[in-house]
């Protein structure tokens, strides 16, 4: 299993429960008010508008040349990303292994059915066994695909939920991370039962169903993934429109950074399932046949839905506008809850002007794919020098966790983040903790890790991403 800073999001324990003395929320108000137990927020600040008026500066940040130079040399240093183009037909066993062996590992602390009842080591001999380490061969044919549908990518073939404590909870630890359709994998080995993929995508590797996944030849693949113009889905999440004809691209879910070949009504026809397409956008959809191989169908994506042809222009006005499409959204851990975590929701964000991103925090953080201001523990003066320069759309990282700078309100900072809880001193110096679990709106300066640890004395890098 990864360790708790792995994936993204605020998950320490100070966060997850309240503390035996922490104050109690404030009473109920008159319901026309606006209210909540956030620190420093006004109803207002819950607006894109309202941050996108305060801007001094709305000026590009990248052309989509530098965007498509910035993501080859991140993929051709191969630190977090791959360049799944430049993958060999064949890996070895060595490399399958390290990879399998990078999440398909028993916890090194106690886990939880959700019964309450431990994880023994049977239960880990079993879910070792169906990884079958001992099929993989000395040379791993790679085999290739297109993701069909969203689905989640997990640490072990199995759909069983495991847990930290008895008790359960938000955060299944089997839980790696989502894969959305149009999304490219290479396929690396099968599981005992046959019926999950271990897959590597562009910034992950593990175990994904086989019914989520198309077989198909890798320069078909590499064409269609290529080929241009494309739709891209700029809201939090669209679908497909209702087709009675073909199930598979009937109401399909797309969150924001799916792209997708347009066709045309020349290509097409004008019925599309028995719909005209002029009033909708035809895309070119990846489906799985009978057989599991691949196959492309056509499919209609209303023009009234949140989408765009091409990528977004990189403005922090845009960057504003795409991050609060998610506010409100529940927290999911990898990508759970067919949601997102917090390097999820800044990942889907930053797709939108084409910006690939490492999977998890740690590796955002301490990766070399942008640039970074780094701080030594005690550094508080460095810290604050920092702050006082901050440019909207800066990530700030803490250990398991990383916020998006969204502006200043009378001096001081604020941030949009997926975030599962809250903690500050009220007024009163009492110590005050809650919950958020979603992508919520905060001041960064008076939040707290614990009685004794701010958020802003644990930032250890900001990225700027230009």
């Amino acid at each position: 299993m990864k360790t708790i800073t792995l994936l993204g999001g605020l998950l320490f324990a100070s966060w997850l429960s309240a503390c035996a003395e922490s104050a109690e929320p404030p009473r109920e108000a008159p319901s026309d008010e606006f209210f909540t137990d956030v620190p420093g927020i006004r109803e207002e600040m819950l607006s894109a508008d309202y941050w996108v008026q305060r801007l001094e500066d709305d000026s590009l940040r990248m052309s989509a040349g530098e965007i498509s130079a910035f993501n080859a040399g991140n993929l051709a240093r191969g630190e977090y990303l791959r360049d799944l183009s430049a993958l060999g037909d064949t890996l070895d066993r060595v490399r399958v292994l390290a990879l399998l062996d990078g999440v398909s590992r028993p916890a090194s602390s106690p886990r939880y059915h959700s019964d309450g009842s431990p994880v023994s080591a049977a239960d880990y001999e079993r879910l070792q066994a169906s990884v079958q380490r001992d099929r993989i061969p000395d040379t791993v044919d790679v085999r290739w695909g297109l993701v069909v549908q969203r689905a989640s990518m997990r640490s072990y073939p199995t759909r069983q939920r495991i847990y930290k404590s008895p008790a359960g909870g938000d955060l299944d630890r089997l839980q790696e991370t989502g894969v959305f359709p149009g999304q490219r994998v290479a396929l690396l080995h099968e599981s005992a039962d046959g019926n999950w993929w271990f897959a590597l995508n562009y910034h992950y590797a593990a175990w994904l169903p086989k019914s989520a996944v198309a077989t198909g030849d890798r320069g078909e693949i590499e064409r269609w993934a290529h080929r241009g113009p494309r739709l891209l889905v700029t809201g939090a999440q669209v679908r497909t429109n209702y087709n009675p004809e073909d199930a598979r691209t009937s109401e399909r879910l797309l969150d924001m950074g799916v792209s997708l070949p347009l066709l045309s009504a020349r290509q097409v026809g004008h019925n599309v399932h028995g719909q005209n397409p002029y009033a909708s956008h035809i895309v070119e959809l990846p489906v799985r046949r009978d057989d599991g191989g691949l196959g492309f169908e056509p499919a209609l994506i209303a023009r009234s839905r949140d989408v765009h042809v091409g990528h977004l222009p990189y403005r922090p006005s845009e960057l504003l506008r795409q991050s609060f499409k998610f506010l409100g959204e529940r927290y999911g851990w990898g990508h759970d809850y067919n949601a997102r975590d917090c390097t999820g929701f800044v990942g889907e964000v930053f797709k939108s002007f084409g910006v690939l991103m490492p999977r998890n925090s740690g590796q955002q953080g301490h990766g070399k794919f942008a640039p970074t201001r780094f701080f030594d523990e005690g550094d508080s003066a460095a810290r604050e020098r920092a702050l006082a320069s901050l440019k909207v759309g800066d990530l700030l990282y803490i250990p398991g966790h990383v916020m998006m700078y969204i502006g200043r309100v009378g001096g001081e900072p604020y941030v949009i983040h997926d975030v599962t809880g809250l903690n500050y001193f009220d007024a009163g110096r009492k110590f005050y903790s809650g919950t958020l679990s979603g992508v919520s709106v905060t001041p960064l300066k008076p939040l707290m890790l614990s009685r004794e640890k701010s958020i802003v004395g644990s930032i250890y890098a900001i990225k700027s991403i230009i």
